[in-house]
């Protein structure tokens, strides 16, 4: 099942609209990426049930299963497996108390790359890049 040449198709994941828009945006205009839009983890699990992505932005914060579910299911049960997953988050490097949350539990769970809110445009730009290559 081969992709055709050109442009990479990048799958963003966050609940909130303004977010959601703002990176896909950043990852048109810099990557020039295909990108699908997801405000849900179960929406997000049908997209990766139906399409092969060479990317992922994943916010850890979300209603539903929660990102870091999500991203265990990716990692364990999906056609992306192998997908980098870039984490987009308020949550790096803050204490917090749902261990469900954990930043450092989302990395051993497959996390490839971090990445704070508020976003720094070029820093997500270059982990995303480096993912790519990668």
């Amino acid at each position: 099942m081969g992709k055709p040449e050109g442009r990479r198709k990048v799958l963003v994941v966050d609940d909130q609209e303004p977010m959601r828009l703002l990176l896909a945006q950043y990852v048109e205009q810099d990557l020039g990426a295909e990108v699908a839009l997801s405000g849900t983890c179960e929406g997000a699990l049908r997209l990766l049930g139906e399409n092969t992505y060479d990317a992922i932005l994943l916010d850890l914060m979300m209603p539903g299963i929660g990102g870091v579910e999500l991203l265990r299911r990716i990692r364990t049960d999906s056609a992306n497996q192998s997908t980098p997953v870039v984490i987009v988050s308020i949550l790096v490097d803050a204490p917090v108390e749902d261990e469900r949350m954990s930043l450092g539990r989302a990395k051993a769970i497959g996390a490839n790359a971090v990445v704070s809110k508020p976003v720094n445009r070029k820093a997500l730009v270059a982990a995303l890049k480096a993912q790519l290559r990668a």
